[in-house]
């Protein structure tokens, strides 16, 4: 083909992504998936356009902003998930098997995988998995902010409940996923003790690099990896940049104190907006890093899209992900690496879990 005169760019290896908030964006803000109109980072045109071949949509649901319809809620994330799937004329399906997830990288409709952001749907009582399972879900972070199953990163970093340890059992026997995103480091240290299957987190970074709490130490990459589980780099500057962490978080913080006006809320948010952007080099320094402390099987992307309001530069939208491949490549990655990166290693953790 050389001698032709022809240049041909290598193929992007498909994408699994491991965490967007676009149902949200779709069911409150009437935004259009499938024609990929209104503000959202995800849409069907652009994940055609990156390459997107797998993508859990999260289902958040937190029992102070819906008090006593947390399950009311959940189901009509899950319908608008569906209708989504409906909507794109067999572009988009959601996934409950491993083959029908294998199926997404060899030519078959893009993989929607439903997940639980916060168990609160269960109202308390691991039991009602078994009616989420039914209506699709595959993917279970126990808790967004502490609840009856589990302390969380920015909470009291308490331990699973003896209800969060039973919802931990049936969620392995009902094929569910176990993601520890958001989960306390107690939390996390119980999943450890007690699981008997490989789990994720989802959307995490590390905090070797970045201190938040809602990042990986190096023992719990490392533990995650010896389990087959795999992280997914989650693109919130917040969570990559430390110097991006340290102006941000007393703006966050100061906002959420009570008693603070919504004026003063909005001024300090705001405020946090504008602090510039991290570079898309720390999404490499990340992922290099999780390759360094658990190797690389254990490492993916989880970018949280739709649930963060500011990305590193160079991503705008879920379409930018065709940058993902390059920028492995600059940063040294072979092919293979590469390939476990964007999609192999979630793709090998699911068809582990699933049916």
């Amino acid at each position: 083909m050389s001698g032709l005169g022809l240049s041909l760019t290598p193929r992007r290896p498909g994408i699994f992504d491991a965490h967007c908030d676009t149902v949200l964006k779709v069911l409150d803000h009437g935004v259009d998936f499938v024609r990929g109109e209104g503000e959202a980072h995800v849409t069907l045109p652009a994940m055609k356009d990156a390459g997107v071949r797998a993508q859990i949509f999260a289902c958040f649901v937190l029992s102070e902003r819906c008090p006593g319809q947390e399950a009311e809620r959940a189901e009509a994330m899950i319908e608008t998930l569906a209708s989504m799937a409906e909507e794109s004329a067999g572009e988009l399906r959601v996934v409950q098997t491993r083959r029908d997830l294998d199926a997404a990288f060899d030519g078959g409709p893009i993989a929607a995988i439903l997940g639980l952001e916060g168990a609160d749907p269960l109202e308390g009582r691991a039991e009602r998995l078994r009616h989420f399972v039914d209506r699709g879900v595959r993917d279970l972070i126990f808790a967004w902010k502490d609840n009856p199953f589990s302390g969380t990163a920015f909470g009291e970093d308490t331990p699973l409940t003896a209800e969060g340890e039973r919802l931990l059992g049936l969620a392995e026997e009902l094929s569910v996923m176990v993601d520890v995103s958001h989960l306390s480091d107690r939390a996390f240290e119980d999943v450890c003790r007690m699981a008997t299957r490989p789990f994720i987190a989802s959307h995490s970074d590390c905090r070797a690099l970045c201190p938040s709490l809602r990042n990986l130490t190096d023992p719990m990459i490392r533990q995650l990896a010896d389990r087959g589980g795999v992280m997914g780099i989650n693109l919130a500057p917040l969570f990559l940049d430390p110097e991006v962490h340290s102006r941000m978080t007393p703006l966050f913080d100061a906002a959420q104190k009570s008693g603070v006006s919504d004026e003063e809320r909005t001024r300090l948010q705001e405020r946090a907006m504008a602090i510039p952007r991290p570079s898309l080099d720390w999404v490499a320094q990340h992922v290099l890093h999780a390759i360094d402390i658990g190797g690389e099987n254990c490492v993916g992307f989880g970018g949280d899209l739709d649930g963060i309001t500011q990305t590193p530069e160079g991503i705008d939208g879920v379409a930018d992900y065709r940058s993902f491949a390059p920028l492995l490549r600059d940063a040294g990655l072979s092919k293979r690496q590469i390939e476990k990166v964007c999609h192999r290693n979630f793709v090998r953790v699911f068809d582990e879990i699933l049916p």
